[in-house]
């Protein structure tokens, strides 16, 4: 395939002006490799090990949510340069779509909403709220992580479904507003958790954006590389 046939295939499916302001050249192809390519990866993030791993399947192109290069670099030093040597000693280019697949159709929050059988959905300014069909504990065995409830639960008809990070009291305030009786998103506050108007039930950043990913790789029918942080729970 011919990157730049290939570029324009995935602006159609996450169109960069979705994204927010903070990705500003983060997003779409940060690094450029060879101009065709045959086989395609995709991951949630690209760490070494899912370098290697697409290095060893021949990857011309990674796909990821989640940039390598989050801060201008200035240097190329410790483990950004050995990761950076891999990927153009391989001539492989690497695209993030971020935000702008966080709000794109068919994204990351409809494809929770698919994951966990969220029915009647209405979308939020981030995220989504839909009827709640299936208990919690199938919501962690489908997300593949652990959950942690804050706050009073008493019911889970309308469920609020924010990728990533979406403990924001704004948002918060919109999901109550739609009718939801509790937020599922990652990385919550103390803080936020304290004021907030609805019950929040926390997972694993890896737990809901990878099954957008996965998706993605299996409608394109790319190679995706499972890379799921190491977790223990203790009670």
């Amino acid at each position: 395939m011919d990157v730049k046939a290939f570029i324009l295939d995935m602006e159609r499916i996450a169109p960069p002006e979705l994204a927010e302001d903070f990705d500003a050249g983060r997003i779409g192809l940060v690094v450029e490799g060879a101009p065709e390519f045959e086989t395609v990866c995709c991951a949630l993030d690209a760490t070494p090990a899912v370098v290697r791993e697409a290095i060893r399947q021949k990857a011309g192109m990674l796909v990821v949510h989640h940039t390598p290069l989050w801060a201008p670099v200035t240097s190329l030093t410790g483990p950004l340069a050995s990761l950076m040597r891999e990927v153009l000693s391989a001539r492989m280019n690497v695209w993030v779509m971020h935000t702008n697949y966080d709000h794109a159709e068919e994204g990351v929050n409809d494809a929770l909403a698919e994951l966990l059988s969220l029915k009647d959905t209405v979308p939020l300014t981030l995220g989504l709220v839909g009827t709640c069909t299936i208990p919690l504990a199938e919501i962690s065995r489908r997300l593949g992580c652990p959950l942690r409830i804050w706050g009073a639960l008493s019911s889970l008809d309308r469920l609020a479904v924010i990728g990533g990070s979406g403990f924001d009291p704004a948002f918060l305030a919109e999901a109550k507003e739609r009718g939801a009786d509790a937020v599922l998103s990652a990385e919550l506050k103390h803080s936020v958790m304290r004021s907030s108007l609805l019950p929040c039930i926390e997972a694993t950043h890896y737990g809901l954006e990878a099954p957008a990913m996965k998706r993605l790789a299996a409608r394109r029918g790319w190679y995706y590389i499972d890379d799921t942080p190491q977790l223990r729970t203790i009670p």
